[in-house]
């Protein structure tokens, strides 16, 4: 049974309301996977010609539906394509099972949509190393074939949830040669959030056309100025899945187009920013920004070397402004940094700089800031012109309440 968890005090007021995007259409399910009295498997349908672009966790030990989308990605197909998600099990880390899992799951799609086996893609999410028990899904196929209908996104995005407290889900619409082109994405993440790639399960669908190989080039390139620029918790999934699906129903050409690169960046990073929003049992929304790095690799290095320091993040749950973990997390992480050099700021407020602390600091300016939601670390290097902006949250007891008792 899922545990019902209170719903981030960082979570948007409501679910956006999504364009449709032609080409695509979804359906859910209640499986049982693990969880009972919810939907709990996601059928998204792809028109034929429809390019699929992705990019999966590297962690070594990824699941096997990661593997198998690996190996299925490719260009357009006049067959078209399908996804299947389910959530309760990451069907990771279970042997020659897994495999099998997705092979029964994957011919079935097959069967019942019409869709070559080879352009069936699946993604699971839940507890790791526990055989997926793949009968319960593949018994709901058709009723989710049936089913399918284009305004249903909203539905595919609280199928797909796990310790998420809200759904998430994102757009953009621009114009091409006077035609409206729509980018609707959705996600799941909460916690064991550090992409090497995406992060968690993403799902994002666009009416554009463009060819594969652009497509998956702007996928790979926006994923590290978004979802691998986020983190929880320091850790990476076995299971991080991000697909990128253009049907080309709308007939517009957005090969080279700069409008629609520049949307679907926003899309990707907007619910990046939803994810950590809803970090397991955050209650603060942290952007670090560093500057002044010897190189943008540098500068990443030091942003997530703070984003992930515990002492940091519960000095932040804590609303202490303790500038000195900030400094501790820049002096480990490995990168170029000259102490006498450092500045760094709490929101607008200048904490300390060449070397010590402010001499216009005021403590008690800065606990006031820190009482905020939504913060702002930023570090100046002092070395150079590299650069990087991640955003992690706070760490509070919600977490370990969490996910000390995740199987239970």
């Amino acid at each position: 049974m899922a545990k019902s968890l209170p719903v981030s005090p960082l979570a948007p007021k409501n679910f956006p309301d999504l364009p449709e995007v032609s080409g695509v259409t979804f359906a859910t399910a209640a499986a049982g996977v693990r969880y009972q009295g919810r939907d709990d498997v996601m059928l998204a349908l792809l028109a034929p010609g429809t390019s699929v672009a992705g990019v999966f966790t590297r962690s070594a030990t990824r699941s096997a539906p990661v593997l198998d989308c690996q190996a299925k990605l490719g260009g357009a197909s006049d067959a078209g394509a399908a996804i299947l998600v389910n959530s309760g099990n990451s069907n990771a880390f279970t042997g020659h099972y897994g495999q099998t899992s997705v092979s029964e799951l994957t011919q079935a799609v097959s069967q019942i949509t019409g869709c070559p086996q080879e352009r069936v893609f699946t993604a699971s999410t839940g507890v790791i190393g526990e055989p997926l028990p793949h009968d319960r899904i593949v018994a709901k196929l058709g009723d989710l074939n049936a089913d399918l209908a284009s305004d249903a996104i909203d539905k595919a995005a609280r199928a797909i949830m796990t310790t998420d407290t809200f759904a998430k889900g994102a757009s953009r619409q621009l114009s091409v040669g006077g035609k409206t082109v729509s980018i609707a994405g959705i996600a799941k993440g909460s916690g064991m959030i550090a992409p090497d790639m995406a992060t968690m399960l993403v799902y994002i669908f666009t009416d554009g056309a463009i060819p594969h190989d652009q497509l998956q080039g702007l996928v790979s390139k926006h994923s590290d100025s978004t979802f691998n620029c986020i983190t929880v918790d320091s850790d990476t999934s076995t299971s991080d899945s991000l697909m990128v699906c253009a049907t080309g129903a709308s007939g517009v050409d957005v090969s080279g187009n700069e409008g629609f690169s520049a949307a679907l960046h926003e899309v990707m990073l907007d619910l990046a920013h939803q994810v950590v929003r809803d970090g397991e049992g955050a209650t603060k929304f942290v952007e670090i920004r560093v500057t002044g790095a010897a190189n943008d690799t540098d500068a990443k290095t030091h942003g997530l070397s703070i984003a992930n320091s515990p002492l940091v993040k519960t000095a932040i749950a804590g609303e202490d402004p303790n500038w000195g973990r900030v400094v501790m997390a820049i002096g480990k992480s490995g990168a170029a940094a000259d102490r006498d050099l450092l500045s760094i700021w709490f929101g607008d407020l200048l904490v300390a700089e060449n070397g010590w602390v402010s001499p216009d600091y005021s403590e008690s300016d800065a606990a006031t800031y820190m009482k905020q939601q939504d913060l702002v670390i930023h570090v100046n290097l002092g070395l150079g012109e590299g650069r990087a902006t991640v955003w992690t949250c706070d760490l509070t007891h919600g977490y370990i309440s969490i996910n000390a008792d995740y199987r239970s």
